[in-house]
Order: structure tokens, then sequence, then C-alpha cells
């Protein structure tokens, strides 16, 4: 057909052209499915590591190529950081899982474990909750940690003890200690050394003085209550080592802070981004000790905070590649179309719709028989015999070049023969008429 009819040469550049064509658009297809995706990131805390931090793991994905990025927005504290999230501006937040609305939320990773320490300072008498009475205890963070304010003074009916709590920043602690406004201090901070040696420094400490670290006794009946909290045992010696700061192990209450992703991110995108963390996490522990905290948050299906399908799939070791996930797809959808097109057809087909196949010769030549008879000029027959003897070049063309379409050469020459034998009927009664008009 067409391809014998084309050269040789032209049929291998044609061949080589489809290739190059095919090569580049599966080049073009795999770059857009492995291009990185940037993710915004809200993060907050008073005193700006938490930016910081993120800021190093978003480098670090940039320089080992990872297929996701981080864009980091510094909401100034973590509450606001939690508001960004709830109202959909960011993709990803860091929050604190006893901070704001998380209805949207699934949980990465968990960044650090955040613990409450109630602590007086050295030589004072209270080593109690209840002992607080009619005192001012000072909350390091403010806002951030309204909730835990409210639980313990719930649990331990501290409006009615009169109990005051006062909004203290880090810059004011240690004054506010030495002038006596208040009596303790309540702090929520993740048990690394940086934030340790922050701590210790409200306090003017020596071999004899040592701070006074008051346990929440009732932290198993607040957790029962407060999912967002969990009872935790600080380990001895956690503040301070010689003498031991506190002295045994003491109960208090713990949050987590996490990594949050929207729930209409895709699986395969947080699948990538768990993976990267987590691998990138290794790299950075060296610079910054903090990135150790970062562990895998609970499989469980009852957990605080459900786990996001991509990073689940991670934990458990279910990662899909993209024909595990698509696979199904890629198979029935040309079956899907294909038989979809088949009744399409037939539909078409039945309702008599489309436009009609072009003429073919052999329609060509009836025609031209209605039109012999109706002819009235011998210059008529002359032209219709012109277009026969086209028609019928054409069709020998056809067939000397292997076309399987062209009319076979009996059906031609049947055709063809009647076509002459009405022409020749036609010019014999054409002949006639002068002489049946003169004699009339």
């Amino acid at each position: 057909m067409m391809s014998r009819k084309l050269p040789l040469w032209l049929r291998f550049f044609a061949l080589i052209g489809v290739v190059i064509f095919a090569t580049g658009a599966g080049l073009l297809a795999y770059r857009y499915y492995a291009r990185p995706v940037t993710l915004t990131v809200a993060v907050g805390s008073i005193d700006g590591e938490a930016a910081m931090a993120m800021s190093a793991m978003a480098s670090e994905l940039v320089s080992t190529n990872a297929p996701v990025r981080l864009k980091v927005i510094d909401s100034g504290t973590a509450l606001e950081a939690a508001a960004a999230f709830s109202t959909g501006k960011v993709d990803l937040a860091v929050v604190r899982g006893d901070l704001g609305d998380l209805s949207q939320a699934q949980a990465v990773v968990v960044v650090s474990h955040m613990v409450v320490l109630v602590i007086a300072p050295p030589g004072s008498g209270i080593d109690s909750i209840e002992n607080l009475k009619g005192r001012a205890v000072g909350v390091v963070g403010g806002v951030a940690n309204a909730k835990i304010v409210d639980v313990l003074t719930k649990e331990y009916d501290l409006a009615n003890a009169k109990v005051v709590f006062k909004n203290l920043s880090s810059a004011d602690v240690r004054q506010a200690i030495q002038s006596k406004q208040v009596s303790a201090l309540l702090v929520v901070i993740p048990l690394a050394e940086k934030y340790l040696s922050l701590v210790r420094g409200f306090f003017q400490l020596d071999h004899k003085k040592v701070p006074v670290l008051i346990p929440v006794d009732s932290a198993g009946a607040i957790a029962e209550t407060e999912r967002a909290f969990e009872s935790f045992d600080v380990p001895k010696g956690t503040l301070r080592g010689s003498p031991p700061v506190p002295e045994d192990d003491l109960t208090t209450l713990r949050t987590s802070l996490y990594l949050v992703a929207q729930k209409k991110l895709g699986t395969d995108l947080v699948t990538r981004l768990t993976q990267a963390i987590m691998s990138a996490r290794r790299s950075l522990l060296r610079e910054q000790p903090i990135f150790a905290q970062i562990t895998a948050p609970s499989t469980d299906q009852d957990a605080y905070l459900p786990l996001h399908p991509g990073a689940a799939a991670v934990y458990n070791s279910t990662t899909q590649s993209f024909m595990d996930e698509y696979g199904n797809w890629i198979y029935l959808t040309p079956m899907v179309l294909g038989g979809a097109a088949t009744m399409l057809a037939a539909a078409w087909k039945f309702l008599g719709l489309g436009s009609r196949a072009p003429e073919g010769p052999l329609d060509s030549l009836y025609t031209l028989a209605r039109r012999i008879r109706k002819v009235d000029t011998e210059a008529e027959l002359s032209d219709i015999e012109e277009e026969i003897d086209g028609i019928l070049r054409a069709e020998c063309a056809k067939s000397a070049g292997g076309d399987e379409r062209a009319v076979d050469d009996a059906t031609l020459n049947v055709a063809a023969h009647r076509l002459e034998g009405l022409i020749h009927d036609r010019r014999a009664l054409l002949a006639k008429r002068p002489a049946v008009a003169s004699a009339a």
C-alpha cells in the first residue's frame, strides 16, 4: 500500500524519526514523574530553633537531590504554625499534639517529645503541686502552654487553691525568680542538653543549691482523659547529675511534637517525603543532636493523631513501586477504553450517523450508465467516454502499483463493455431523431 510506494531511504528516516519521538516522549514523561516536588511547611518556636532545624533539613534534602523539597515558613510560634496549617495555607506543619485544630492533620514523623517540668527554686519547700496553694507559677512559653495549665488546674483544683499562673518570656524568668514574683516555673521542653542547660540557667546553682522538680502524680489519670498527653517518667539525674536532680525517676506529663501533613496529600508523595526525612536525619545527627529524637509515630489504629497512609507504608515496610500502585490502571484502562470505543462505534453505525464512505470506481461507472440514458447530444456522449477512459486508467495504475483496493480487471471489463453497449444504443437513437422530426 502506501509503504510500498515510499522509497526505502524515506521509510528508513521515517522510522528513525518515530523512534526519536517515542524516546523523547518517554524521557519527558519520566522527568515529569521524577521531578522534585516542593512542599510548604509552617514551623515556629519562641527561640527560633525549630525553624533553624527545619531549614537544615530542607538544605539536606536539596544537597542529596531528594524527590521532595521543603519550603520553610517561620510562623513565629507553634500556635501560629498550627493556625496556618488548619486554614490550609501550608502543606505541612511542625505542631504540638495539644495545640490548634488538627482535624485535617495526619502524622508523618515525631520530631521530638515535649516534657512538662514543674520546677521550684533551690531551697524551696515546695515538693508537690498541692504545696503551690496561694502561690504564683511562672509559665515559660505563655499561651502555647495554656492547655497544660488548664489540665493541671482542673485535675488539682488549682483555681480554688488560688494558684496564679503568670506568662513569662525566657529573658524575664531569672529576674522573676530572684524578686520572688513566682514561686515555681512550668516549662515544656525536649529533654535535650541545649534546653536542659537553658533551664539550669534560670537558677543560681552550686553544689549545695539544686532546684526541686515537682512530680505530676496524676499524669496517668490526665492521659486517660486528655489523649494529647501521656504519662512519662523523667530519668534520675536528667537535670543535674551530682547531686542527681531528680533523685529518682519522676512522673510527669509529655506531649509530642509532630510533623503533620494535610490529608489531601497523595500517598506516594508522603512516602517519598518520609523516606527522605529519615535518610537525611542520619546525616544531620552530628550537626544537630536534636534530630536524634525524630521517631516514627504510633502505628496503632486508635492513635491520638492518625498516621498518614504514605508514612505508614514506610514504617510498615509496605511501600509500593510505580507498577504496584498504578499497574491495574495501566492494564485495565486500554481494555475499558477499547470496549467503550467498540460500543460507541456500533451505536454510531446503528443510528446511521457520520459521513458515507467515498465513492468507488464501480459506483462512478454505474452513475455514468444513468447519465448515458439521458444525454441528448453527441458531445455529451464523447465527454462520458473520456470519463470512462480516465476511470479505467486510474484503476490500471493502482493495480500496477500493487494497491489492494484496485478493482480487478475482469470486473472492469464487464462494466466497461456494458457502458459501451449503452453508448452505442444511445448514439443510434440520437441519429434517428432528426429523421423522425422531418417526417413529422
